[in-house]
């Protein structure tokens, strides 16, 4: 129970809005099925912001740089699943371009490859 007049948070608490309502309830982004590890950045040609939600300015002072979703959603301090949607609309409207992490088949090669690595380490 908190007194008459006494504030019923405390800073650690941390933000007061659920991430349901950052994202309005949805749960998929704009047609862009995004990986923690795709590159994002501020397209060179991007058109004027129009939404007043402040995580889409963030977004968008953060990747300036080419950022990683994952690092966005950890500097944004949002889980995965939002800064995923959140970006996806980015790049719906041509604020952002991505690009995708190159995915390799693992094979013996990788294997023996980690194996020499290890052997090295080891003789450090």
């Amino acid at each position: 129970m908190t007194r008459h007049h006494q504030p019923w948070f405390d800073d650690d608490a941390g933000p007061l809005v659920r991430p349901y309502a950052v994202t309005r309830g949805r749960t998929v982004g704009a047609g862009h099925d995004l990986d923690m590890l795709t590159l994002v950045v501020t397209a060179t040609a991007a058109p004027r912001l129009r939404r007043s939600e402040p995580e889409y300015a963030d977004i968008m002072r953060l990747c300036r740089a080419p950022q990683s979703v994952a690092e966005v959603s950890a500097l944004l301090k949002l889980p995965l699943a939002v800064t995923k949607i959140l970006v996806g609309d980015l790049i719906g409207e041509g604020h952002l371009t991505f690009r995708d992490p190159i995915h390799t088949d693992t094979g013996s090669a990788d294997l023996t490859i980690l194996r020499a690595v290890l052997a090295g380490i080891r003789k450090l």
